[in-house]
């Protein structure tokens, strides 16, 4: 019964939800002209959503046991809570990465409102992708639409992009992005591939996905710009603080980051336009579409915004092919099933550090809180020398060192697109490990330090990728070190770790109660 009321009700939403009205909170819309190629199938455009007509429909009530083949024995069936369904109601299904508690943020419900004709796991646990879902529609009738832009693994530095060769790209592409460099203190004189590859590398973010953005704000990839302010802020954002290609990219990729995992972590469910004018997201969006929904708004008004979001698929797929078939060798890019693999502290037993930085950015100041901080015991503040050794916390191949970098790659496939990988930072060049080395469990990989990035004291920042994801550090997933499980903060660098019933909180300060202490074996 559950099941078929389920797709009685998916069928009445999808009828209805081709309507659309023709004012919204901005006045009538205007209608977009596409770029490229006609929009796939995927997208349903205005990006506005219709008012639903109440449905009618039998409430669910709680079924009672069924008789059982063998006799003593009572057949369990799904205990699910009667929920009227006489109202509104959204139908969609789980996508990779979703739980139960994130999905409710989204659509402004609780957990338990939430049904399915399955028995469903707990809240915090990861969904099986495509798990069919009901939910009470409580949000506001003008709202995005439920097309997706890109899938995931376009947008994160996925397994789809190990053979997209981005200088030939450019190459290729003959425009003023083939032709451009600029002078980095930390590279010295860097070409427009070259600051592409580094910004998508460093923030696991997409380079093709880099490339589109920059072709649709500037024409750099293709063709050249068309006046003062696409030479010098070629992503859009007027600040002469990011005066440049590099800077551009700095500060996109942050905002995507924060769009991104926003979504992941159910923290963003609506965008904000220059006006202050604000829209709700769909909850049926995946992260990597409500990231570019958010991207894009903070640059552009209603209508311009809504021709960006129109146009940046055909363009996207013009310039690199269809993603959604891309995406189909990889899916799911975060598994249901995902569990973090066993890691120790990463420094050595008997030891005395601090929890000096709870879940934070993983590399720009805005982005993905997947990384934490661990100070060296010291009589001394500030960025002093430390003969404290940063340790493997598990077994795997050093893909990449860069100043104050090491890449440690769990599945040693050499690729940091694929499974598990650690990122460490701040590991100073005296002692560290070479590119190349394959590490066993408690192996050194370098000294603790200042170097690489902006630090006020001497640590280690440390932080997971799957896929090429960011793992949040106290998300679904939370960072397990040695049997501390790391807990949300109020704010970034706030949070805690926890093991026994032994709570530890973060601090910067690396007072007395930050102290954590890696056993002897």
């Amino acid at each position: 019964m559950i099941k078929h009321l389920l797709y009685s009700l998916l069928l009445i939403l999808l009828i209805t939800s081709c309507a659309t009205p023709g004012n919204s909170l901005w006045g009538t819309l205007p209608t977009p002209t596409p770029l490229g190629p006609l929009l796939p199938t995927r997208i349903t455009y205005p990006l506005v959503a219709t008012i639903i007509p109440t449905a009618t429909a039998t409430p669910l009530m709680i079924l009672p046991p069924a008789e059982s083949a063998t006799p003593g024995i009572v057949a369990l069936q799904p205990t699910l809570a009667p929920i009227n369904t006489s109202g509104p109601m959204l139908v969609l299904k789980s996508q990779s990465g979703d739980t139960l508690q994130i999905i409710a943020k989204r659509a402004g419900v609780s957990p338990q409102q939430i049904i399915s004709d399955i028995i469903l796991p707990a809240p915090s646990a990861l969904l099986d992708p495509g798990t069919l879902l009901l939910i009470p529609d409580v949000l506001p009738a003008i709202r995005t639409s439920d097309g997706l832009i890109l899938p995931d693994s376009e947008f994160v530095y996925s397994p789809t992009a190990i053979d997209f060769d981005i200088y030939q790209y450019v190459k290729d592409g003959a425009g003023y992005l083939s032709q451009y460099s600029e002078y980095l203190m930390s590279n010295g004189t860097t070409s427009g591939a070259e600051a592409v590859q580094r910004i998508a590398i460093d923030n696991s973010i997409n380079p093709r996905l880099l490339l589109a953005i920059i072709e649709y704000e500037s024409n750099w990839v293709r063709g050249h710009p068309t006046n003062f302010a696409q030479d010098d802020h070629p992503l859009g954002f007027i600040d002469y603080h990011y005066k440049g290609l590099f800077r551009q990219m700095m500060w996109a990729s942050g905002e995507l980051s924060v769009g991104y995992y926003g979504w992941r972590a159910g923290t963003l469910t609506e965008i904000t336009f220059l006006d202050g004018s604000t829209l709700r997201l769909s909850p049926k969006l995946n992260a990597a579409t409500a990231a570019m929904m958010y991207f894009f708004a903070l640059t552009h008004d209603y209508a311009s915004w809504q021709q960006a979001v129109t146009s940046f698929t055909p363009l996207y797929t013009e310039m690199f092919g269809d993603p959604w078939q891309r995406a189909s060798q990889t899916d799911p890019l975060f598994p249901a099933k995902l569990t973090q693999p066993d890691l120790s502290l990463p420094f050595q037993p008997g030891q005395v550090w601090s929890f000096s930085g709870g879940p934070h950015s993983a590399w720009e100041r805005k982005g993905a809180l997947a990384a934490l901080d661990f100070a060296p015991g010291s009589t001394q503040s500030g960025c002093v020398a430390s003969d404290k050794w940063v340790i493997a916390p598990a077994p795997g191949l050093v893909t990449r060192t860069e100043e104050g970098i090491v890449i440690l790659d769990l599945d040693s496939d050499g690729f940091e697109q694929t499974g598990w990988v650690l990122l460490f930072m701040h590991i100073g060049a005296e002692g560290k490990v070479k590119t190349g080395t394959f590490l066993q469990q408690d192996d050194l990989i370098g000294h603790p330090s200042c170097e690489g990035g902006v630090s006020t004291g001497t640590h280690v920042h440390i932080a997971r990728k799957y896929n090429g994801e960011w793992i949040l550090a106290g998300g679904v997933l939370p960072f397990t070190l040695g049997g501390w499980v790391a807990g949300e903060g109020a704010e970034p660098y706030k949070g805690t770790l926890t093991r026994q019933g032994i709570v530890i909180n973060a601090s910067t300060s690396g007072s007395f109660e930050t102290r954590i202490t890696r056993e002897k074996k």
